[in-house]
């Protein structure tokens, strides 16, 4: 509220305004305690998420949950009550605690079982945080203006209740805010793993027969083009046949692997890592083998989820 006309009157040090709000014992201060400037605290920011991370069974906010808001808004209320803010800083020292601390915690309580029920139908943390603080204002601004009465002896009457509410809203928005930006909860890091299965037998038994007895019942994990030959690396060693590229890629159309350049070919359960710099790539496999990936082929594998 605005500083009009502040004069000392009566032993309380309370000011007589004109408005309504909080008023000493003995004489009336006909302005509101919430005024339309504040000295509250600077750094309230936007946050993210609101939701509940710790409920029990049915939705209900754990005992934890409602004991960490208390103490959020037991703090935001010892600021308040610190600052003095809305010239409240000219009452007593005692009161001034007391009164802020009724009016946050309260009225921030009022506010988180709102939040409970607004939850439901409104997922978007900052329209709960608007709507939220739009539909608490009313019960709030009661609290206030009993707190008032109780307190001050302030009168309790409809054009009073009518001042509060446009100076009591900004102050739980900003209190929301405040719990909101608490909750936030940290980025959720997923961790994948492309888990290949490992290949039918008659996928590739045609291209196998090609191999020798010791390595066709080995296990297969690349294929490399040299002109008319193939080097076959097996998981018990490496061998060459005579073969062409096309034809093996042919027979091994239905196995579980990739052509990654023009002249290899990888099964997919021998992938240990993949790497991508500047538009090229390269793949580990097993047994430490180190094979090359093109441009061309670099897409095949971003879509199997290795980059």
């Amino acid at each position: 509220m605005a500083r009009e006309a502040a004069s000392q009157d009566c032993d309380t040090g309370f000011p007589i305004q004109q408005g309504c709000g909080f008023a000493q014992r003995h004489c009336r201060w006909r302005g509101g305690s919430l005024g339309p400037t504040s000295r509250t605290a600077s750094g309230l920011r936007e946050r993210d998420d609101m939701k509940d991370k710790a409920r029990k069974h049915g939705g209900t906010p754990s005992l934890r949950r409602w004991a960490i808001d208390f103490a959020i808004l037991a703090a935001i209320g010892l600021l308040m009550g610190f600052l003095g803010p809305f010239d409240s800083d000219g009452a007593p020292v005692v009161e001034r605690y007391v009164y802020w601390m009724i009016c946050i915690i309260g009225g921030g309580l009022i506010g988180v079982a709102t939040d409970e029920l607004v939850s439901r139908r409104i997922t978007r943390p900052w329209w709960r945080v608007a709507a939220v603080s739009v539909l608490m204002t009313p019960p709030v601004t009661l609290l206030v203006l009993v707190t008032q009465h109780l307190l001050v002896d302030q009168p309790i009457t409809l054009s009073a209740y009518r001042w509060l509410l446009w100076q009591v809203w900004p102050i739980m928005l900003a209190v929301m805010a405040v719990r909101a930006l608490a909750w936030r909860r940290a980025p959720v890091v997923v961790e994948t793993r492309t888990v290949i299965a490992p290949p039918l037998p008659e996928a590739e038994a045609a291209f196998r027969r090609r191999l020798s007895a010791k390595r066709r019942e080995g296990r297969l994990i690349a294929i490399e083009a040299h002109d008319h030959y193939l080097k076959v690396h097996t998981d018990v060693g490496a061998e060459l046949i005579t073969a062409r590229f096309a034809d093996a890629l042919d027979e091994l159309a239905l196995a579980h692997g990739w052509r990654v350049h023009r002249s290899w070919w990888v099964a997919a359960e021998a992938v240990e890592d993949v790497q991508w710099r500047r538009g090229v790539g390269e793949m580990r496999l097993a047994g430490g083998l180190t094979v090359p990936v093109s441009r061309t082929y670099g897409p095949v594998l971003k879509e199997a989820g290795w980059f």
